[in-house]
């Protein structure tokens, strides 16, 4: 059977000692952590095992001896090196050396009960610890591949990538410790810290305890009865503005959340989410910078009510070309002048109200505008919100030609069912047969005449209103889309796997470094990342949905049925 030893890099010019690491038996393997050198007492070693045990929960031993005889040049030293192997009993005593600068090195195995060194075919891997230490191991995504192979190759490596992972406490050790133990392992030239990390993490408290009571005073102010009636319960349920101000208080209170992350996920969320933040509120400061410069917010005033006008102006004169013949198309008289007046007065409506409005836009959008303090995308739900309100009337349109042009596709479909002597059963949500009188059939005869002639002229008005209605929603998500963008988009992660490619590895690659016979392979472990789209998928964070994912199919019949698309709706509530 092949033992398979893998070797911190790091440990390559290390002086003689003995091998400490974790026997992995179900993998025939041998995972090296460090390297104890001389002079140093059994006793002591195996204390400091055993502590190191109870910390980390990783079965840590002395697997074998290293020996390099550039550093040591007594011939009875490899004899010494054999000899400890009865004070540290192990089930397979490894024995590493390393000759000059030869770029090939004897591995051999010695059993626990013979005094022979038995050969066999071995590999020695070489890793970097530090990256190995860093890295989170990913479950595979690949879908190409068995899942059951893809279970135990994931297994196997993720019991090397948690046996180094778990032992930091082995490395936080260092050459200018006084301890009885010298350790050469990937920080023992000095142990790995920043001043500014360290400062960060010393000024965060007192930062997280006042957060934590300002967020806690708003979720009160927020969970009060004075928001439960209903101006207030209605406009927190359908503004975009403040489901967006919702959302960004719950990641609020993750980020100032004093609770421990429990595991890689959760500490990826919370970085995930802070950079988001940081990212969106400079963005927000940038935006705000711009419009208070040079009188902007000045300019976007005058320049709204003009394109108000101008858009209700185009209504009119819409309305008028569909109040004559529009398209050689013949309607009907009457009805097409009861709709066009209905609809031309609520653009006069309209029109007075943003004129009434207009001494006081500035000054609302003044203040609008210093809301992009809190953030790019609360400025962008801003701005959806002003969209629709200032699309009121169209939306307006739109459900009252959508409800006319309902009413008459469902009684039109009533009576359909009445010439074929059927009719809806309500309670059983079926179709039964049934009897009609000569009356009842002259009556359904006229009606259906009426509204079937009547449909040509309503449905023109439900299509040109719902093509407009479109439009809007169209730039609305759009809008949406950016928001969910920023919100939901692992910035964190992206720059991490940018920087530093080998903390989010979805695998390991193996390069053969050198081969020759009655040698061990030698072979290089190298980390593969994973890739950018892998990175999204896995740390997505979760976001708010203002409008209901409908499929095209389920889309083009409600339009055809004349059943509103997209209202002010949001998850769980039910739709018209």
């Amino acid at each position: 059977m092949v033992l398979k030893v893998f070797f911190p890099s790091c440990c390559s010019s290390a002086e003689s000692g003995i091998l400490i690491g974790r026997w992995i038996s179900e993998q025939n393997s041998a995972v090296v952590l460090a390297v104890v050198h001389f002079p140093f007492i059994p006793v002591q070693v195996k204390q400091y095992l055993s502590e190191v045990q109870r910390v980390t929960k990783v079965s840590v031993s002395v697997l074998g001896s290293w020996n390099n005889s550039k550093q040591e040049k007594e011939e009875s030293l490899s004899e010494f090196l054999e000899d400890l192997g009865t004070i540290f009993s192990h089930e397979l005593w490894i024995q590493i050396s390393k000759e000059g600068d030869s770029k090939f090195w004897s591995c051999s195995t010695l059993q626990k009960h013979s005094n022979n060194p038995r050969e066999e075919e071995i590999i020695l891997v070489y890793y970097d610890q530090r990256k190995v230490m860093l890295s989170h191991l990913h479950p595979p995504l690949d879908t190409a591949t068995p899942t059951d192979c893809k279970a135990d190759d994931a297994s196997k490596l993720s019991a090397i990538f948690d046996t180094v992972a778990k032992s930091k406490v082995l490395f936080m050790t260092d050459r200018y410790d006084d301890g009885p133990i010298k350790l050469t392992h990937w920080q023992s030239d000095g142990v790995e810290a920043s001043i500014i990390v360290e400062l960060m993490k010393q000024v965060s408290v007192p930062v997280c305890m006042l957060l934590t009571f300002l967020l806690s005073l708003i979720s009160g102010i927020c969970r009060s009865r004075v928001l439960k009636f209903w101006p207030l319960s209605f406009l927190w349920s359908k503004l975009s503005t403040c489901e967006q101000l919702g959302h960004r208080l719950q990641h609020l209170q993750v980020i100032s959340s004093n609770k421990k992350a429990q595991n890689h996920t959760q500490l990826m969320r919370k970085a995930n989410i802070f950079v988001s933040l940081l990212i969106d509120v400079a963005l927000g400061i940038l935006l705000m910078s711009w419009l208070y410069r040079k009188n902007r917010i000045g300019h976007l005033a005058d320049t709204l009510i003009p394109v108000a006008d101008h858009v209700a102006e185009e209504l009119q004169d819409l309305l008028q070309w569909l109040m004559g013949a529009p398209a050689g198309l013949k309607m009907n008289r009457a009805l097409d002048q009861v709709l066009g007046r209905f609809f031309l007065y609520h653009i006069h409506l309209w029109i007075s109200y943003i004129h009434l409005m207009s001494p006081f836009i500035e000054m609302i959008l003044w203040y609008v505008g210093l809301s992009a303090c809190l953030g790019l995308t609360v400025a962008l739900s801003i701005l959806s919100d002003i969209i629709a309100l200032l699309t009121f009337h169209i939306y307006c349109f739109y459900v009252y030609g959508a409800r006319l042009y309902c009413l008459k596709i469902y009684g039109l479909s009533s009576l359909w069912r009445l010439f074929r002597g059927k009719k809806w059963n309500v309670l059983r949500q079926r179709v039964d047969s049934c009897s009609y009188d000569l009356d009842q059939l002259f009556i359904g005869t006229l009606l259906f005449t009426i509204l079937l002639f009547l449909l040509p002229t309503t449905a023109l008005y439900y299509l040109v209103f719902t093509l407009l209605r479109l439009l809007v929603v169209f730039v609305q998500g759009l809008i949406h889309l950016l928001v969910d963008l920023i919100d939901s988009l692992p910035l964190y992660s992206i720059i991490l796997r940018l920087c530093r490619s080998y903390r989010l590895a979805a695998g390991v690659k193996f390069r053969v470094l050198a081969q020759q016979d009655g040698k061990p392979l030698r072979l290089l472990m190298q980390i593969n990342p994973l890739s950018y789209g892998s990175v999204v998928q896995t740390y997505r964070l979760p976001t708010y949905s203002c409008y209901p994912k409908d499929s095209w199919t389920s889309l083009c019949k409600k339009l055809f049925l004349g059943e509103l698309i997209y209202p002010w709706k949001h998850k769980g509530e039910k739709q018209d």
